[in-house]
């Protein structure tokens, strides 16, 4: 176990690293050097991330385009087999000449 010395970065009261605080830019007095480099960091971080990100929202894009596509094949299938317009129209052409029976009749 190493001794705590001259080579440790750790504060003495809380044990944590100066380092691995965080800070809110905008309550801080900080200069522009330093909003410089949190800036870089942050574009690293970033950066080191895309990939992944944009691996990611390529499948979500492409499962949600999968899933709009099959609603809508399905829609327009189940709609090309119904035949109720058919019916009902069959139904009028039977009412309308039974209409004329009657009115030719007696």
């Amino acid at each position: 176990m190493a001794a705590s010395g001259a080579g440790d970065t750790r504060d003495a009261k809380d044990g944590k690293a100066p380092f691995a605080q965080r800070i809110d830019p905008t309550q801080e007095k900080l200069t522009p050097s330093q909003l410089q480099s949190i800036r870089q960091v942050q574009l690293a971080q970033w950066q080191k991330t895309l990939p992944q990100r944009r691996t990611r929202n390529i499948v979500i894009g492409l499962g949600i385009g999968a899933l709009v596509l099959g609603i809508y094949g399905y829609t327009i299938y189940s709609i090309s087999q119904e035949r109720f317009l058919d019916e009902l129209e069959d139904e009028a052409k039977a009412a309308r000449a039974r209409a004329l029976e009657r009115a030719s009749g007696p």
